[in-house]
């Protein structure tokens, strides 16, 4: 390829900055633009954690501090991107002007899912920090919440809702919720926990969302959540935390091949030319070029980043790719959750139904799961999860990238320690 002048990267989270980084990192002495709508890049988990229950402002969550941009000569522009223009090498901006570019990475990550019932516009959702001062607003002593969908997020979203006083119902059609995650057995130690800590929790699957004032409601309730089975929730605010969409539009608009993401290979390359995609939106091809899974974790949208920005240089990725049409990075997908103070991590799968033959493993600590081991038919780690033992969690994954064979018994022992698991 021939060495790009000019960059454009399109999406302000923490793909698109892993890219800008990696770029001069990497030596690109090139003009450099990085589009984010919301100003400069910041870091999401904390919007759902410590930015939500008021421990941490907007300053901390910043991916680098003003400076650095100058730095690095890095141009930031709050605006967002109409369509590509691969024609005449560039990208449109809402307003109509046109950006220059050689190469343009899409890194536009995820829009959150929407409640597919009626009325279910009316929910709040959480992705950017605008979201995130919404709910802060909402989460008042007294108030009633519901949130839909006890995974990572709904969780989050309890606990903090919780935590600032508010009357919290938690929604979801498992039971428990999160299983595949983190293993049936921390999945109920963890959903037990809400209420333990005042949240009440239903299983069911919500048909609407009616508005209007509800007598029966202390105060009188903003909404009702209507449940399959004729019961309702009143709530002041709903919250949907059912997951995210990745944002295709800008691809598709363009031609771009997409299928459940914006398809690319390990390098980030689309099925156009000079267009890259990295991050939450991409969907890796594998290596025979048919779609892999989507990873929506952070640190697989960092390395993904990282993958593009070498790419677009027609350079190798740094480190080992972890799979077919992965980006380059650790082996196995990795995941934290903080609720009710509690620190979850997770790595790899706990979902049995991926791989005939596997077996749990748990470890326990007076009779309270700790954490969970899937072990393959041929005695391979699979996945592992633990509940304020991350160090269980950092063994697991070097288990896994190496391919070690572990020993069952010891990784149920809560006597040995987890940093010798790997010897």
């Amino acid at each position: 390829m021939t060495p790009p002048a000019r960059i454009v990267v399109i999406g302000g989270g923490v793909a698109g900055f892993s890219a800008v980084r990696e770029l001069r990192r990497r030596g690109f002495d090139g003009a450099l633009t990085l589009l984010a709508p919301e100003g400069l890049p910041y870091d999401r988990p904390p919007l759902s954690k410590g930015y939500l229950a008021g421990t941490e402002d907007a300053a901390s969550l910043l991916l680098a501090p003003e400076a650095w941009y100058a730095e690095q000569r890095v141009e930031v522009l709050a605006a967002r991107a109409a369509a590509l223009r691969p024609g005449e090498g560039a990208v449109e901006l809402d307003g109509g002007r046109l950006l220059p570019a050689d190469r343009v990475l899409l890194a536009t990550g995820g829009v959150p899912r929407r409640l597919p019932v009626p009325g279910g516009e009316a929910a709040l959702v959480l992705r950017t920090r605008e979201d995130a001062d919404r709910l802060r607003r909402a989460f008042v002593p007294g108030a009633l919440i519901a949130v839909v969908g006890a995974g990572l997020i709904g969780a989050e979203v309890a606990s903090a809702a919780r935590a600032a006083g508010a009357e919290v119902t938690l929604i979801d059609p498992l039971d428990p919720p999160l299983a595949p995650a983190v293993g049936e057995a921390l999945a109920r130690r963890l959903h037990a926990v809400h209420a333990e800590r005042g949240v009440r929790t239903v299983a069911g699957t919500p048909v609407a969302i009616e508005g209007g004032t509800h007598p029966g409601a202390p105060g009188g309730a903003a909404h009702r959540v209507v449940l399959a089975d004729g019961s309702s929730v009143p709530a002041d605010a709903v919250v949907a935390g059912i997951g995210i969409a990745p944002d295709t539009a800008l691809a598709e608009a363009a031609g771009i091949e997409a299928d459940g993401g914006v398809l690319a290979d390990a390098s980030g390359a689309t099925s156009l030319p000079a267009v890259f995609a990295a991050g939450d939106a991409v969907r890796p091809r594998a290596a025979d070029g048919s779609p892999a899974a989507r990873v929506e974790h952070w640190e697989a949208a960092v390395r993904s980043g990282e993958a593009a920005a070498a790419g677009m240089l027609g350079q190798e990725p740094t480190g080992a790719a972890p799979g077919a049409g992965s980006p380059a990075g650790p082996g196995a997908p990795w995941f934290w959750s903080d609720r009710h103070g509690s620190h979850v991590e997770a790595v790899g799968t706990l979902d049995p139904g991926r791989s005939p033959g596997a077996r749990t493993v748990l470890r326990e600590l007076d009779g309270v799961p700790v954490a969970a081991f899937l072990v393959a038919r041929d005695g391979h780690l699979l996945g592992a999860a633990s509940v304020d033992a991350p160090l269980i969690v950092r063994a697991a994954r070097r288990i896994i990238d190496r391919g070690i064979v572990p020993d069952l018994a010891r990784l149920a022992d809560p006597a040995v320690d987890p940093r010798r698991l790997t010897r």
